[in-house]
């Protein structure tokens, strides 16, 4: 029986798109699909969905990227400290504190407590915490993951970054994918069995890794603030998210297994973050709890065009003239043409789409960007 779908669109979607949808409808036990705004094609299962189940969980319904998610902090500081010289320190200083990309240092923060490698299920992936994922705790992934100063409607100066969980997340959907169960194009793991438990203990490790991750990039980002122009955090400010993880919850009477791939959670008072792109409005919101979508909303602007797209069709010219007013580092403007605000659907359109599944909180342009690319 092919499962229903509520859609939250805010672009025609393309044949490959629907394509894709169409298959994961089909999917075993695959029970009801509520389409993001920013949905777009990925590898198996599209970005921008939340899709439910009675007992079976789908690593590709969740992606590599584990816990991938967002953070915000306030400071005690407008806008207008910022300048061109304190934006320039803030990027020197992100340089020094954050290794970017596939770079590792091993030991550059100290390993959480209550995150013990011997708890995954496999020797190989506890062994890969240990290298891969101490070296690369406090590290910036690449591609769409940045770190951004902004400015809310009173002009006061905040932080925003998006990452997750760097080598690990995407080693514990490998080693998962290939234990699973053929399911019509995918593969999955009856929640009840000892295969699905395992899978869902490791990617609850990879959630708080992801999380830990961001809280060490969030005190190196402040670190590099507070060198560069002085302002101090307010840490009851700060807004986390994730949208890259399955759980168990409740949707009109019925326990279901949610997994989300791009996108966030977004019940009833829920806070969350819907970020743009390198130069549009960012936004921090609060679920409404729609049960048609799953408690959902998107988790971002979602790309209108793939890399290689982006990459043949956008110059750094373009690039430039895009982020106008936006402090970044134009030594990287070959490399970062693929993540230029051209690549991304228009965040205003989204956020109409997705009305109904949040409330705007307040909404941020952007100051500067650092990304690894």
């Amino acid at each position: 029986m092919t499962a229903s779908q509520t859609r939250y669109v805010a672009h025609p979607l393309s044949p490959e798109v629907e394509r894709a949808l169409a298959r994961l409808a089909d999917a075993p036990d695959v029970q009801h699909i509520a389409v993001m705004p920013d949905v777009h094609l990925a590898e198996e299962v599209c970005v921008g969905v939340a899709v439910a189940t009675s007992h079976l969980v789908y690593p590709a319904a969740v992606g590599g990227d584990i816990g991938c998610g967002m953070a915000a902090l306030r400071f005690d500081a407008s806008a207008d400290a910022l300048g061109d010289v304190g934006a320039a320190r803030v990027l020197a200083g992100l340089y020094e504190r954050v290794p970017r990309g596939r770079q590792q240092r091993a030991g550059f923060r100290l390993w959480p407590d209550g995150l013990d490698s011997d708890e995954l299920s496999h020797p190989s992936l506890a062994g890969l915490a240990r290298g891969d994922g101490r070296a690369q705790l406090g590290t910036l992934g690449s591609g769409n993951h940045f770190i951004e100063l902004q400015a809310d409607e009173e002009d006061r100066l905040w932080l925003m970054l998006h990452s997750g969980s760097r080598a690990i997340g995407p080693a514990i959907r490998a080693h998962h994918a290939a234990r699973a169960e053929p399911a019509g194009h995918l593969r999955a793991l009856d929640a009840g069995t000892e295969a699905g438990r395992a899978y869902l203990a490791d990617m609850g490790w990879a959630l708080r890794y992801a999380d830990a991750n961001r809280r060490h990039l969030i005190d190196a980002s402040v670190e590099a603030v507070a060198a560069a122009i002085g302002g101090r955090a307010d840490e009851s400010s700060l807004v986390t998210c994730d949208h890259n993880h399955a759980r168990r919850e409740t949707h009109r009477g019925a326990e279901l297994w949610v997994h989300r791939k791009g996108a966030i959670a977004a019940g009833a008072g829920a806070p969350g973050i819907v970020p743009g792109s390198m130069g549009s409005p960012s936004y921090h919101v609060e679920g409404r709890g729609d049960p048609d979508a799953l408690g959902s909303s998107a988790h971002g602007a979602g790309r209108a065009l793939s890399r290689t797209d982006a990459r043949r069709t956008i110059s750094r010219r373009d690039l430039a003239q895009q982020l106008e007013g936006v402090a970044w580092d134009h030594r990287r403007a070959d490399a970062l043409r693929d993540e230029a605000p051209a690549a991304y659907k228009d965040i205003t359109r989204v956020m109409r789409a997705q009305r109904d599944l949040v409330r705007v909180v307040r909404r941020l342009r952007p100051l500067l960007s650092y990304k690894a690319a």
